[in-house]
């Protein structure tokens, strides 16, 4: 099935291009002139991917994606018009699944839509278990002590690896490689801001030791109690 993307910007240019590289990839396309729109497209349509521009007038990417998060685990992919690490920290504490900057390579825009877009496909099955935590690759379904916890892709994809090693440590940088690929431009805070969604998401269903931080050295799943 062909995978529909929205695009969310002000600027009919960036529209145009965005929908231009992705109907020649092979993807349909929806386009939202700001953010109110775009949640108005959300709620009627069936949607696989959001391109978020940040700023957008009535309502700006952030707003928007604080409401999407409220009701939706969409993937989302913000533009930005600059290269600000504050706010792909922002970005990513709300929920966003990558970032590019403008300007941008409709080439290099069109493989990180389908990175995230790759994520979140089922897998062959596999099951994995450890203490409360339980993770079904295949049906893309997270439990702790049988509740389900609702996580985007991104994060699915990151817990998933810390439980496929789970006495190891992993370096941000390399958890970076494994869920972004190689040769991206983004840091290890971005890592931290996944991992605190994730962290908070399992707080509140009374697991507070799911994922271990080892200062200076790294990360790897904790004992997953409850």
């Amino acid at each position: 099935m062909t995978a529909r993307i929205l695009i969310a910007d002000d600027d009919p240019h960036i529209r145009d291009v965005v929908r231009i590289a992705a109907q020649t990839a092979g993807l349909e396309t929806i386009e939202a002139a700001n953010g109110r729109l775009a949640l108005t497209h959300l709620g009627r349509e069936k949607i696989d991917l959001v391109v978020l521009d940040i700023g957008m007038p009535q309502m700006d990417g952030f707003d928007c994606c604080k409401e999407i998060r409220s009701r939706s685990n969409v993937p989302i992919l913000f533009l930005t018009a600059q290269d600000d690490e504050v706010d792909r920290v922002l970005g990513f504490q709300l929920g966003a699944d990558d970032f590019v900057s403008k300007p941008f390579s409709p080439r290099e825009l069109i493989l990180r839509i389908k990175a995230i877009l790759a994520r979140g496909k089922p897998q062959h099955a596999t099951v994995l278990r450890h203490g409360v935590l339980e993770m079904d690759r295949a049906g893309h379904i997270c439990r702790v002590a049988d509740e389900e916890m609702v996580l985007t892709g991104t994060e699915f994809a990151l817990l998933f690896r810390l439980l496929t090693h789970p006495e190891k440590l992993h370096d941000r940088n390399q958890l970076i490689d494994v869920i972004y690929g190689p040769n991206t431009d983004l840091s290890g805070r971005t890592v931290d801001s996944h991992l605190r969604n994730i962290r908070g998401k399992a707080a509140k269903l009374g697991c507070r030791d799911l994922i271990t931080t080892v200062h200076g050295v790294g990360i790897r799943l904790g004992p997953c109690s409850r």
